[in-house]
């Protein structure tokens, strides 16, 4: 996103979080197994279920292309209910393919293979899950976006049995990388990542956005969420054209969400919004955010508190907002005046 009128480039901040946020996949984590211990080297296993072992090979899902999963979490992460859903109501993975790992080249993945690490399975996201989960969307696909690739592999008891599926899907996932419930097909929802208006966002060194309550330390504070379909329904706008339509738009948010112009005037928070390029619009996002930052040489200044509360309410590094002069009225505030005598008809006596 990127904020008029300054250098700093909030969109390519933004941008560079949602990606690597986009990167992380379900992997073993969404399985329907217990998530186990890590073992020295940090990687997840997946704790062995109660299953008998004398059951004949079944893949640990009947999921395919075009269906949908969901399951649920515990508070200390242990997934279960692991089942398929209906894609219109809530889950958490949309199958784009279904692979069978037996049939990989140079037999990496036989009977006696161990599952593939977290290394491996990021490899075979790239390998087998991108083009085919691409296609899938028929194109429709914003990597920047709210959803990300990934693939589920059988829980670790399963794999022992010699089960080789691995599906390839597409997820939406919290700032930490876990899938979260979701609604409908992805093709046919904008792909465009928000925050919901009233949320605050902070950034760090490494240009990682992270959503934060407002009372807590952050750099820009969201006004509104603007859908940018109905005002260009019929071809991708430029970067300028939609700077044209969202510098009054979201001046006009800022200006509702703090009660007034005036209000705006006196925070001394400068108005910034989102838009997508074309490579983001031909994806899928068509939303964008409108917010409030200040801008201090050349990054972004602390705030803390939201600014609706007034100047009292809120800090810009550490410090109320800067009292600002008196202005004139403005002419919406002004009276109107006594509109002027009517004219002597002519020819009256004066």
């Amino acid at each position: 996103m990127a904020f008029k009128g300054s250098s700093i480039s909030i969109r390519a901040l933004l941008c560079a979080a949602l990606v690597g946020a986009g990167g992380m996949g379900a992997y073993a984590g969404a399985t329907g197994f217990e998530l186990g211990a890590k073992d020295e080297a940090g990687t997840n296993h997946a704790a062995p279920t109660n299953a008998p072992k004398d059951e004949p090979i079944a893949p640990f899902t009947t999921a395919d292309k075009g269906e949908c999963l969901t399951w649920n979490v515990a508070p200390d992460g242990q997934i279960s209910g692991f089942e398929k859903a209906s894609c219109a109501g809530e889950h958490r993975f949309e199958v784009s393919s279904r692979e069978d790992l037996s049939t990989y080249p140079i037999g990496e993945f036989g009977p006696d293979a161990p599952p593939p690490n977290p290394t491996r399975q990021a490899q075979l996201r790239e390998e087998l899950c991108q083009a085919q989960t691409k296609n899938y969307l028929e194109g429709r696909y914003d990597p920047a976006g709210r959803y990300s690739i990934a693939p589920i592999l059988p829980p670790a008891q399963a794999w022992e049995k010699g089960d080789r599926t691995m599906l390839c899907g597409i997820q939406e996932t919290d700032q930490n990388g876990a899938p979260i419930l979701t609604t409908g097909r992805a093709a046919e929802q904008d792909q465009a990542r928000v925050t919901p208006v009233g949320r605050c966002i902070i950034t760090d060194e490494a240009n990682t956005a992270s959503e934060v309550e407002c009372s807590e330390v952050h750099h820009i504070e969201i006004t509104s969420i603007e859908d940018l379909a109905p005002v260009f329904p019929d071809r991708t706008p430029t970067v300028e054209q939609q700077d044209e339509y969202l510098q009054k738009r979201c001046t006009a948010a800022a200006e509702e969400f703090l009660g007034g112009e005036e209000n705006l005037y006196q925070s001394t928070l400068q108005v910034y919004w989102g838009t997508s390029p074309q490579p983001a619009w031909d994806g899928g996002s068509r939303r964008v955010n409108c917010g409030l930052i200040f801008a201090r040489d050349n990054r972004f200044a602390a705030l803390k508190g939201s600014a609706t509360a007034g100047r009292e309410g809120f800090t810009i590094d550490g410090k109320p907002p800067a009292k600002q002069p008196e202005r004139r009225p403005l002419r919406s505030e002004q009276r109107p005046q006594d509109p002027p005598p009517p004219a002597p008809e002519e020819g009256a006596a004066p």
